[in-house]
C-alpha cells in the first residue's frame, strides 16, 4: 500500500470527519479534509506505513470527534448529539407507525395524524438533529395533514364519490411521507452513532 490515505485506519477516521461536519460549508469541509489528508501522507511518507505508525498519526491529529468539534465550533455551529436508542427508535416508531394507523377503519386518519405529530414535535426537541433535518422531517410528517384532504377532494371529483378503497387509497398516498422522514431521521442518527457523537 503506498498510499498512506488508503490504509483502512485512516480512511475510517477521514469517513468519521467527513460525516460529523456534513453540516459545514462545502467548501470548508473540503478544505478541513484536504489539510487532514496532506497531514497524513506528509507525517507517513517517510517512514514505514505500519499501523502503529499510522495510529501514532492519527492520535497526533485527535480522536474524530475532537476534529468535528473544533471544525463546527470554528464556524459558529455545535456539535449534535445522539439521543439514546430508544428515543430514538420511539420518535421513529412514531413516525412510521403513522402509516398503518391511517389504514385502520373509521379512525385511521386521526390515529395516523396523532402519531405523525407527536413524531414531529419529538423531532423538533431533540438535540440529536441538525435544524435543516428537523424543518424536512417536520414538513414531511405534517403534510398529510394537507396532501390526505387534497388527495380525497381529487379522488372525490373524478370519480364522482369516495368509496371506502378510495379513501384507503387516499389514506395510504397521504401519510407516505411520514415513513420517509423516517428513513432519513434513521440514517441521520446511525452517522451520529458512526462518528461517536453519542451523548
Amino acid at each position: 500500500m503506498n498510499n498512506p490515505v488508503e490504509h483502512p485506519l485512516v480512511r475510517a477516521h477521514l469517513d468519521a470527519v467527513a460525516r460529523g461536519t456534513a453540516t459545514l460549508p462545502p467548501e470548508r469541509r473540503n478544505e478541513l479534509l484536504a489539510d487532514l489528508r496532506e497531514h497524513i501522507e506528509v507525517s507517513l511518507s517517510e517512514a514505514p506505513l505500519t499501523e502503529e505508525a499510522v495510529r501514532s498519526v492519527l492520535a497526533q491529529l485527535g480522536t474524530p470527534r475532537q476534529i468535528i468539534d473544533a471544525a463546527l465550533a470554528e464556524e459558529g455551529q455545535s456539535a449534535p448529539t445522539a439521543e439514546t436508542a430508544g428515543w430514538t427508535n420511539l420518535t421513529l416508531a412514531l413516525a412510521v407507525l403513522a402509516l398503518p394507523l391511517a389504514l385502520v377503519p373509521a379512525l385511521g386518519p386521526v390515529l395516523g395524524f396523532a402519531s405523525a405529530v407527536v413524531a414531529a414535535i419529538r423531532v423538533t426537541r431533540s438535540r440529536q438533529w441538525t435544524r435543516r433535518e428537523k424543518w424536512q422531517a417536520t414538513l414531511l410528517l405534517v403534510s398529510p395533514l394537507l396532501l390526505t384532504p387534497v388527495l380525497a377532494a381529487v379522488v372525490s371529483i373524478l370519480s364522482g364519490g369516495l368509496t371506502p378503497g378510495a379513501v384507503l387509497a387516499v389514506s395510504a398516498l397521504g401519510f407516505c411521507p411520514s415513513p420517509v422522514a423516517a428513513v432519513r431521521l434513521s440514517r441521520s442518527a446511525a452517522r451520529l452513532r458512526a462518528v461517536g457523537l453519542a451523548a
